[in-house]
């Protein structure tokens, strides 16, 4: 069996393994997101295309098979408008590479050019309330052994903002305690790492911790922090683990706090974090530097999510609703056009 187009799969392989992760340094997770991408533009093919493996080449990346694989993602597949968007821009990085590599390929990123992603919608970020995540913590029993290393971990997670891999991949010798500001290495997406500060507090919780799961006899630097033991063989914890003792937690809570949300996930506290610095008058540049994001435009959903957020309060708490202003009344912009303008996104 000849293939057809072997430039085309050529290009592939050195775009997954030489390009992607040893060019442009991406982690193993996001290469396997790449690889996800083109695998399912493959799949596509062969299912919806009828066309076999080995015949398909670069000139199938044409603009109309590109929005009906799209439409195949969200149709078939259930794929989000995010993850149809996320998809899209994998095949796009990679027809322009194709191109880079041989100039004859470059029109086949023009081509994938005039593909233009989904708008999606807005959401508000799932976060606690002081009060929810005062009575998240308050569940779990530190009398018990594996309800303190529960405990410790959401304290951690919400000191740190960091996500649950992030926490899930420390291993002792990322703590820096010895400094007259205590610190940790988050090891994030894309093998980026960041440096941040820990509360006085947090470290005596942590040296706790470590008394009871890490004692100084068995002490090894290169030790995950969280770890579970089975059948007498200790590995790391796997974000199941946290999801499921959370969601447990979680349900407990609601029984004495009704701001705790229905579903409640590790992300959240992640986000409570975020929202809580927010308000607590931390710029936007240096909350998405404490958070690890790549770019100030992702951590704008924070400003977003507290304005809303007011704008819901305000509209619960007022007497008038949604519905039209008594005759009597003053409307608030009257005899003030400027006020107007910046209420209907004018200015």
């Amino acid at each position: 069996m000849k293939i057809h187009d072997e430039a085309f799969f050529k290009t592939v392989r050195d775009f997954l393994t030489v390009y992607l992760p040893k060019q442009r340094c991406y982690s193993a997770n996001t290469v396997n997101s790449y690889k996800t991408a083109l695998n399912l533009f493959v799949d596509f093919m062969i299912a919806e295309k009828q066309i076999p493996l080995h015949k398909i080449s670069f000139a199938h990346l044409k603009a109309e098979i590109i929005f009906d694989w799209l439409d195949w993602l969200q149709d078939k597949r259930k794929c989000s408008s995010s993850t149809r968007n996320q998809r899209l821009m994998a095949l796009k990085s990679f027809a322009k590479y194709a191109g880079a590599m041989d100039i004859a390929q470059m029109s086949l990123y023009v081509e994938l050019g005039k593909v233009p992603i989904q708008k999606t919608a807005k959401t508000i970020v799932e976060h606690l309330t002081e009060d929810a995540l005062k009575a998240l913590l308050a569940q779990p029993n530190p009398k018990r052994r594996t309800d303190a290393r529960n405990r410790f971990f959401m304290i951690f997670m919400y000191d740190t903002a960091a996500r649950c891999q992030e926490v899930l991949d420390l291993r002792l010798k990322d703590f820096e305690l010895n400094r007259k500001s205590p610190y940790v290495y988050l090891h994030g997406k894309g093998n980026k790492t960041r440096t941040v500060p820990l509360m006085a507090k947090t470290v005596e919780h942590y040296k706790a911790y470590l008394d009871k799961f890490h004692p100084a006899e068995f002490r090894n630097n290169d030790n995950f922090v969280f770890y579970t033991t089975i059948h007498g063989n200790s590995g790391q914890m796997s974000p199941d683990n946290v999801e499921k003792f959370i969601k447990l937690y979680g349900e407990k809570a609601k029984s004495v706090c009704t701001d705790i949300p229905d579903r409640i996930h590790p992300h959240q506290i992640r986000h409570t974090r975020a929202i809580h610095l927010y308000r607590g008058g931390m710029p936007l540049a240096l909350l998405s530097e404490f958070l690890g994001h790549a770019t100030i435009s992702t951590t704008q959903v924070y400003a977003y999510a507290d304005t809303e957020m007011k704008r819901k309060a305000l509209l619960k708490i007022s007497p008038q609703g949604n519905e039209p202003l008594d005759a009597s009344e003053k409307a608030i912009w009257e005899n003030n056009d400027e006020l107007m303008r910046k209420l209907y996104g004018l200015s």
